[in-house]
């Protein structure tokens, strides 16, 4: 839809509208050679609880990049990314988004409707998941309903990548969070459980500030 609006493909409409004004140099669908020497290896835990390096790539020249994966970047570039949301659609280099449309992407798009227990079908890739509580969706993120046992508010968007990628939004308090691994299946309860002990010392850490 973007590329039919535009006229461009997807990664120059992402590289001059998003990546450039956030300053997110190390954020593409094709990797460098830098960014291919710094490339982090991607894992698989086995039944035993051990890893084992894998191959995992996808093609670098398909014929339509994915709108929904397939970006390699780096975690500094992802907080940039995450940072525009805390000041209302703003980057180090220039304007992203509005902030009205900031504000709109925030809120439930679904009616009223609410995300249901999602159950994996191939446990090599994926555990179950979400939610243990009340969470809708907006345009872009998740929304916490409820305010969260880690101290994440009400109101708070975030999402996750299949790695074990975790990530949160909170305008309310000016923060956000992104835990960066690399290992299948999504929702591995050791990094989940460093994700969320990560989160809760961000919150008690703020509470002791206040």
């Amino acid at each position: 839809m973007v590329e039919g609006i535009l006229g461009e493909r997807l990664d120059a409409v992402l590289a001059t509208r998003v990546f450039e004004p956030l300053g997110m140099t190390d954020t593409a669908f094709v990797l460098t050679p830098s960014m291919r020497a710094r490339r982090a290896s991607m894992h698989q835990r086995g039944r035993d609880g051990a890893l084992t390096a894998i191959v995992h790539e996808l093609p670098e020249e398909p014929e339509v990049f994915m709108g929904g994966g397939a970006l390699f970047g780096s975690a500094p570039d992802y907080m940039r990314f995450l940072r525009m949301w805390l000041n209302d659609g703003m980057g180090e280099n220039g304007r992203v988004l509005k902030p009205e449309t900031v504000a709109f992407a925030m809120r439930d798009h679904l009616g009223g409707m609410k995300i249901r227990r999602m159950e994996s079908v191939t446990r090599g890739v994926t555990h179950d998941f979400f939610p243990s509580q009340s969470k809708s969706w907006g345009l872009t993120f998740m929304i916490n309903d409820e305010h969260a046992p880690t101290g994440r508010p009400a109101g708070s968007i975030g999402w996750a990548g299949l790695g074990n990628l975790y990530y949160w939004i909170d305008r309310r308090n000016g923060v956000a969070g992104f835990w960066a691994s690399q290992l299948f299946p999504f929702m591995d309860p050791t990094a989940l459980d460093g994700f969320l002990a990560f989160e809760t010392a961000l919150y008690d850490a703020l509470r002791r500030r206040a």
